[in-house]
């Protein structure tokens, strides 16, 4: 029997539970801040979706988000939602560039976000604006550490 894959396998390499670390250089969008927190990546509905879940304190402020990814088999692209606790919204579309990097380009902004896998226990989630002709500029950075071979460091 030929089983045709799911497009949704792509996400893999974020599925797991995340501690994040935050890094905010001073730009036009913030000040400069850090934070830590907590995310989590899993599959739900038949896995026909991923979701993402996360709680992050800053120096000055905290917050949480959900995000839902998505197949969208008419147009052939992935989609993206993203609610936050302060309740702001917005949705973007996505593409893998290459099986470690999601890339995906916000609507009703320039703004271009990526998640990169390092290797499997890390990824570097960038979010960048246009600075120039042939540059952009990072205004946000992550690094995911996975939960679960941290607990193996500390027993």
């Amino acid at each position: 029997m030929n089983k045709e894959p799911n497009p949704m396998d792509k996400f893999n390499f974020l599925l797991g539970t995340w501690k994040l670390e935050y890094k905010v250089p001073k730009s036009q969008f913030s000040d400069e801040d850090t934070g830590v927190g907590e995310g989590e990546f899993k599959r739900i509905l038949n896995d026909k979706y991923v979701t993402l879940d996360y709680k992050a304190e800053y120096s000055a402020s905290e917050g949480a988000a959900h995000g839902i990814f998505a197949w969208d088999e008419k147009s052939k692209i992935y989609r993206y939602w993203w609610f936050e606790d302060s309740g702001e919204f917005n949705r973007a579309t996505c593409n893998f560039i290459d099986e470690n990097t999601l890339c995906l380009n916000w609507y009703n902004s320039i703004l271009v976000q990526t998640f990169s896998r390092i290797d499997n226990e890390k990824v570097l989630l960038e979010m960048r604006y246009p600075s120039n002709k042939n540059d952009y500029k990072i205004i946000l950075e992550v690094v995911l550490t996975k939960k679960s071979n941290l607990n193996k460091l500390t027993m």
